[in-house]
């Protein structure tokens, strides 16, 4: 029996990869000395990280404010100069690509930025935002800016006669709309969504997610979506990645991730979100977690995590590796290896 569309999608939503991350590492150089300047250490914004991104999925990135989201999804744009590893897409390694053939990759992979309104130009109208980069790709041979302009608008929720103001005379949810559609004016397949929400109102919040589904389904798009809040990541994701102090932690599709979160600093994430019940939310018990996030300078040795962790033993001063645990549950904690041994 032949398959049906939706079987067809689910299939290859789980074996195509479009975006593959490689041990990836970002150390930021710290210099000492006025004319001969020496390097005496390195920040460690993000250090051995690996994940696959597959096709017309959203991968949630999640943590603390600090522990390299942004600069990951930065890096997989090559926005962002990498120190080690590798990042594919399409199976073709990026950092090997000179900056030319880099732009011509950025057709298929664009970003949305976290303030939307730093990141428009405030003396360009809005269709010269959204057609610019048409003009940077030579695409308006391709394509009629201003009827591109009128289209994206108007898939965005926007009056396509808005096009003739500038981003100050709008709203904060109107501006990343006007955001969203410059990343698509160029038709874009993978899009990284740098907390396209997080300086925006609640209410308005709820909307951006739900144009940014909306669009993914119709367009097939595939997102990483980097956010500190897990709430709004179990609602727009597929899989969520959990990172600490530059490292993936734990990784897992959402339902088992908030069902059976493994790793402890999950755990406090998710018992930091506040419950709709009052009843259930004065009863309940939460991990809180003790101390401030170490420096990405000068991280613990062993687990980054055993500084602030309830549950650390002697094994937590050699570091975990992330490994699998269960079908599509990675966890990097030693924990589980002394509940597994512990246990008839």
């Amino acid at each position: 029996m032949a398959l049906s569309q939706n079987q067809e999608k689910v299939n290859q939503k789980a074996t195509e990869i479009l975006v593959k991350v490689e041990q990836l590492k970002i150390h930021f150089p710290i210099f000492q000395g006025f004319i001969i300047q020496k390097q005496i250490a390195a920040i460690k914004a993000v250090d051995n990280v690996s994940f696959n991104i597959h096709k017309g999925e959203t991968l949630g990135l999640v943590g603390e404010s600090g522990c390299g989201k942004s600069t990951t999804g930065r890096a997989i744009l090559q926005l962002q100069e990498i120190t080690g590893g590798k990042v594919y897409f399409q199976d073709q390694d990026l950092t090997q690509l000179s900056p030319a053939e880099m732009r011509d990759r950025r057709l298929q992979m664009q970003m949305i930025f976290q303030d939307p309104y730093t990141s428009l130009n405030p003396r360009l109208t809005v269709g010269q935002i959204i057609s610019e980069p048409l003009k940077v790709h030579n695409l308006t041979s391709q394509h009629n800016p201003t009827e591109r302009v009128s289209e994206l608008l108007e898939l965005v929720g926007l009056n396509p006669q808005f096009a003739q103001r500038y981003p100050h005379e709008f709203s904060g949810g109107q501006r990343q709309r006007i955001a969203i559609a410059r990343a698509l004016v160029v038709n874009p397949d993978f899009i990284v969504c740098d907390e396209p929400i997080a300086a925006l109102d609640v209410s308005i919040q709820a909307q951006i997610v739900n144009l940014l589904q909306d669009l993914q389904q119709e367009l097939n798009l595939t997102y990483l979506f980097i956010a500190h809040d897990l709430s709004v990541v179990r609602h727009i994701s597929d899989r969520i990645a959990v990172m600490y102090l530059g490292k993936i932690v734990e990784m897992s599709d959402r339902n088992a991730l908030y069902k059976n979160p493994l790793h402890p600093y999950t755990q406090a994430l998710l018992s930091a979100i506040p419950l709709p019940d009052p009843d259930r939310e004065k009863s309940r018990s939460r991990l809180i977690l003790q101390g401030d996030v170490p420096s990405p300078l000068n991280p613990p040795s062993g687990c980054n995590f055993q500084t602030r962790c309830p549950y650390a033993f002697e094994a937590c001063q050699i570091e975990p590796e992330l490994r699998q645990v269960s079908e599509n549950h990675f966890v990097a904690c030693h924990l589980i290896d002394r509940e597994s041994s512990d246990s008839p």
